[in-house]
């Protein structure tokens, strides 16, 4: 079986400290954050930055702060932006942090009700999105919340907009979007192409069920603060890095080896 890639998604746009202290927001908190995840196992830091109130913000001079600090501390792992923001942003707000050439960034494929709030992405936006990461020579990560944004990503694809390797990532239990569960899963993973990869992200309290799950099935993980800020019931994690540990503990007692930065380059077809 492939090795697995572990997604650290160490801080997230809505999390605050008030929810756990030990969220990472400044730049230095974030490289930190960063570098113990990629010790204990994480080649992908995907990321969010906040302002200097803590509220969340797509300005490309936030992410190069944070990804400057990154690389300062010597992280290897693929630093992937979000370009999802926050509810309400243009898309131009959004997708700020591709202009700092990062390998790899986050696109998301289709509108969906996210809590009290819904989160916006029609096909023109996708197809900004995609464009521009096509430009810039970024390997876009599919993300898809319902079966239709798998459709959504593969329309791109027909359409030329999409001329990558194919990497999606699964989420599952967003409040308004599709259930967590292992049925859920099996569904969405049936409908994608064979030469895709994929990652799942469970949330809340799904996480470590979507992750064991998921390293039986061959996908790849996403954990940390973004999605579950818990360890277990009525604990919160300490960090990024604890939760990481865990799914590594998990793929070594299934006999799945953990993938490198280098590694995972190879996997996603990054040649950048």
């Amino acid at each position: 079986m492939e090795k697995l890639i572990i997604t650290a998604a160490i801080c997230g746009a809505e999390v605050t400290k008030a929810d756990n202290p030990n969220l990472p927001i400044s730049a230095s908190e974030i490289a930190q954050a960063s570098l113990s995840a990629e010790q204990a196992g994480a080649s992908i830091i995907h990321l969010h930055v906040r302002d200097e109130a803590g509220n969340p913000t797509q300005q490309k001079e936030e992410f190069k702060k944070a990804i400057d600090k990154i690389k300062e501390y010597g992280v290897k792992a693929i630093i992937q932006p979000s370009t999802g923001g926050a509810a309400g942003m243009t898309w131009q707000e959004r997708i700020q942090p591709i202009y700092l050439n990062p390998e790899m960034a986050t696109l998301d494929c289709g509108t969906t009700n996210f809590g009290d709030d819904i989160f916006v992405n029609d096909l023109p936006l996708m197809r900004n999105f995609a464009q521009e990461m096509k430009k810039l020579d970024i390997l876009p990560e599919l993300e898809c919340f319902e079966l239709g944004h798998i459709y959504n990503a593969l329309k791109l694809l027909k359409e030329g907009f999409l001329d990558k390797h194919l990497h999606f990532d699964i989420v599952l239990g967003i409040p308004g979007a599709m259930p967590a569960s292992i049925k859920n899963l099996l569904f969405m993973v049936e409908h994608l192409p064979s030469n895709a990869t994929w990652t799942s992200a469970g949330i809340g309290r799904h996480q470590l069920e979507m992750a064991y799950h998921t390293i039986t099935m061959g996908g790849h993980v996403r954990v940390g603060f973004e999605d579950n800020i818990y360890y277990k019931k009525g604990r919160l994690a300490e960090s990024n890095a604890q939760l990481v540990k865990r799914v590594v503990r998990l793929a070594e007692n299934y006999g799945r080896k953990i993938a490198s930065p280098h590694e995972a380059r190879q996997i996603l077809q990054i040649k950048k």
